[in-house]
Protein backbone atom coordinates (compact mmCIF):
# COMPACT_ATOMS: atom_id res chain seq x y z
CA UNK A 1 0.00 0.00 0.00
CA UNK A 2 2.15 3.46 -1.17
CA UNK A 3 0.38 6.08 1.01
CA UNK A 4 1.09 9.82 0.08
CA UNK A 5 0.52 12.33 2.85
CA UNK A 6 0.40 15.94 1.91
CA UNK A 7 1.06 18.70 4.92
CA UNK A 8 2.22 22.12 4.93
CA UNK A 9 2.56 25.44 7.59
CA UNK A 10 4.38 23.49 9.91
CA UNK A 11 4.09 20.16 8.93
CA UNK A 12 2.19 18.98 12.67
CA UNK A 13 -0.55 17.42 11.47
CA UNK A 14 1.49 15.58 8.99
CA UNK A 15 4.01 14.23 11.37
CA UNK A 16 0.92 13.04 13.94
CA UNK A 17 -0.57 11.64 10.59
CA UNK A 18 2.85 9.76 10.10
CA UNK A 19 3.60 8.74 13.26
CA UNK A 20 -0.09 7.45 14.09
CA UNK A 21 0.44 5.08 10.67
CA UNK A 22 4.35 3.94 11.38
CA UNK A 23 2.31 2.27 14.91
CA UNK A 24 -0.69 0.87 12.98
CA UNK A 25 0.55 0.75 9.14
CA UNK A 26 3.59 -1.61 9.45
CA UNK A 27 3.57 -2.83 5.69
CA UNK A 28 3.01 0.41 4.02
CA UNK A 29 5.20 2.76 2.24
CA UNK A 30 4.73 6.26 3.12
CA UNK A 31 5.83 9.17 1.08
CA UNK A 32 5.51 12.61 2.81
CA UNK A 33 5.05 15.80 0.88
CA UNK A 34 5.33 19.31 1.94
CA UNK A 35 4.27 22.58 0.40
CA UNK A 36 7.38 23.46 2.05
CA UNK A 37 10.76 21.89 3.16
CA UNK A 38 9.68 22.98 7.00
CA UNK A 39 6.88 20.62 6.77
CA UNK A 40 8.48 18.13 4.15
CA UNK A 41 11.20 18.04 7.35
CA UNK A 42 9.49 17.44 9.61
CA UNK A 43 7.12 14.69 8.19
CA UNK A 44 10.78 12.45 7.28
CA UNK A 45 11.43 12.60 11.29
CA UNK A 46 8.63 11.47 12.08
CA UNK A 47 9.04 8.76 9.96
CA UNK A 48 8.29 8.64 6.15
CA UNK A 49 10.06 6.33 3.92
CA UNK A 50 10.68 8.88 1.74
CA UNK A 51 9.91 12.54 1.14
CA UNK A 52 10.11 15.27 -1.29
CA UNK A 53 8.67 19.19 -1.49
CA UNK A 54 6.84 21.55 -3.58
CA UNK A 55 4.10 21.92 -6.24
CA UNK A 56 6.00 19.04 -9.05
CA UNK A 57 6.71 16.71 -5.94
CA UNK A 58 2.52 16.60 -5.00
CA UNK A 59 2.20 16.36 -9.05
CA UNK A 60 4.07 13.27 -9.57
CA UNK A 61 3.15 11.25 -6.20
CA UNK A 62 -0.64 12.27 -6.49
CA UNK A 63 -0.37 9.75 -9.66
CA UNK A 64 1.46 6.88 -7.90
CA UNK A 65 -0.08 6.55 -4.78
CA UNK A 66 -3.23 4.02 -3.60
CA UNK A 67 -4.11 6.32 -1.41
CA UNK A 68 -3.97 10.44 -0.46
CA UNK A 69 -4.41 11.95 3.11
CA UNK A 70 -4.14 15.30 4.80
CA UNK A 71 -6.57 17.96 5.33
CA UNK A 72 -9.55 19.25 3.13
CA UNK A 73 -7.52 22.03 2.29
CA UNK A 74 -5.43 20.22 0.01
CA UNK A 75 -8.06 19.69 -2.60
CA UNK A 76 -9.08 23.70 -2.72
CA UNK A 77 -6.44 25.77 -4.89
CA UNK A 78 -5.03 28.55 -3.12
CA UNK A 79 -5.88 27.14 0.38
CA UNK A 80 -3.17 27.08 3.66
CA UNK A 81 -2.51 30.65 2.86
CA UNK A 82 -1.60 30.11 -0.54
CA UNK A 83 0.42 27.13 -0.16
CA UNK A 84 -1.57 25.32 -2.34
CA UNK A 85 -1.72 25.60 -5.93
CA UNK A 86 -3.84 24.88 -8.30
CA UNK A 87 -1.84 22.78 -9.75
CA UNK A 88 -1.28 21.13 -6.71
CA UNK A 89 -5.56 20.64 -6.00
CA UNK A 90 -6.27 19.84 -9.50
CA UNK A 91 -3.53 16.70 -9.46
CA UNK A 92 -4.74 15.26 -6.12
CA UNK A 93 -8.31 15.84 -6.48
CA UNK A 94 -7.88 13.72 -10.31
CA UNK A 95 -5.75 11.47 -8.76
CA UNK A 96 -6.74 7.59 -8.89
CA UNK A 97 -6.02 7.32 -5.42
CA UNK A 98 -8.23 7.50 -2.99
CA UNK A 99 -8.74 10.39 -0.39
CA UNK A 100 -8.98 10.63 3.23
CA UNK A 101 -9.20 14.35 4.25
CA UNK A 102 -9.25 15.63 7.40
CA UNK A 103 -11.60 18.59 8.04
CA UNK A 104 -9.96 21.93 9.49
CA UNK A 105 -11.89 25.10 9.53
CA UNK A 106 -8.42 27.03 8.96
CA UNK A 107 -8.54 26.74 5.65
CA UNK A 108 -12.03 27.97 4.59
CA UNK A 109 -14.00 25.03 3.95
CA UNK A 110 -16.92 23.80 6.14
CA UNK A 111 -18.61 20.67 5.76
CA UNK A 112 -21.71 20.20 7.16
CA UNK A 113 -22.55 17.89 9.11
CA UNK A 114 -19.24 17.10 10.64
CA UNK A 115 -18.96 18.59 14.48
CA UNK A 116 -16.23 20.43 15.92
CA UNK A 117 -14.02 17.88 17.58
CA UNK A 118 -10.04 18.01 18.39
CA UNK A 119 -7.59 17.97 15.85
CA UNK A 120 -6.28 14.69 16.86
CA UNK A 121 -9.68 13.14 17.11
CA UNK A 122 -10.05 13.21 13.14
CA UNK A 123 -6.52 12.03 12.81
CA UNK A 124 -7.02 8.57 14.58
CA UNK A 125 -10.03 8.51 12.32
CA UNK A 126 -8.32 8.87 9.50
CA UNK A 127 -5.79 6.46 10.26
CA UNK A 128 -8.62 3.60 10.97
CA UNK A 129 -10.02 4.26 7.62
CA UNK A 130 -6.50 3.33 5.96
CA UNK A 131 -6.48 -0.20 8.47
CA UNK A 132 -9.91 -1.51 7.28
Amino acid sequence: MNILVIDGMGGGIGKAIIEQMKNSLKDAAITAVGTNSVATSVMLKAGAHNAATGENAVVYNASKADYIIGVIGIIAANSMHGEVSPKMAQAISESNAHKILIPIDKCNITVAGVSSAPIQTYINEAVKKLII
